[in-house]
């Protein structure tokens, strides 16, 4: 009896270390998404990227993902649901949050440089054709406010840092939010242009605009 018991436990056992080799890593809202979920996720963000929303098929989503389109239906309801569900996911928003400006000297040229360069580097023309492809007007209402969290976390971690120069003695009292939209719209004007033309509008490198744009914005600060 006791060898039957031992038997079945080690089962259950194999079971659940099966099982959670199956569990998948990404979580969404609060809801774990397996493996095959996250490809579709993956694959139809890649599309929209590519081809934006309207042009983008369940059909050859299914195809990329390598799974099949009722399987795709098994795990969301339709286009819209995997697209909402992928715009949560901060690998999708290409990881701008807050903490990444963290890397501050307190030296007002080597810092905006950094808040720009920072930015630059993660929002490359992938991204900003994926945030064009997300304003479809199928998807605008409910999209936007998630889109909407790469600016914020660029203009509220920026005005906190001018803030705190300024009790700091180091720059003289502003308009921070004003200022921060400032160098924000500079690096987002150039990740917008480079996305939509490359090099063929102008040849200048981003270190060398990134530099050029921070000793203008200084210049106005004195």
């Amino acid at each position: 009896m006791m060898i039957i018991v031992l038997a079945l436990e080690i089962r259950e056992l194999t079971f659940y270390f099966k099982f959670d080799k199956m569990q998948v890593n990404t979580c969404v809202g609060g809801v774990l998404l397996d493996e095959t979920s996250q490809k579709i996720i993956d694959a139809t963000m890649a599309l929209i990227r590519d081809k934006g929303y309207v042009a983008t098929t369940t059909k050859e989503i299914a195809r990329t993902a390598g799974v099949n389109e009722c399987t795709l239906f098994r795990k969301f309801k339709n286009k819209k649901d995997i697209v909402l569900q992928g715009v949560n996911q901060v690998q999708w928003r290409a990881n701008v949050t807050p903490q990444i400006f963290k890397n501050v000297k307190w030296d007002l040229q080597a810092d905006i440089e950094m808040y720009m360069r920072t930015y630059l580097d993660k929002m490359t023309p992938d991204f900003v054709n994926l945030s064009i492809g997300l304003r479809a007007p199928q998807l605008y209402d409910e999209t936007a406010s998630l889109i909407m969290k790469v600016p914020q976390a660029f203009l509220s971690s920026f005005t906190d840092y001018l803030k705190k120069m300024y009790n700091m003695g180091k720059i003289h009292k502003a308009d921070f939010e004003a200022l921060a939209m400032t160098v924000f719209s500079s690096a987002f004007g150039y990740a917008f242009l480079c996305a939509s033309f490359g090099n063929e509008l102008s040849k200048v490198e981003k270190d060398e605009y990134i530099k050029n744009s921070v000793k203008m914005f200084i210049k106005g600060l004195e």
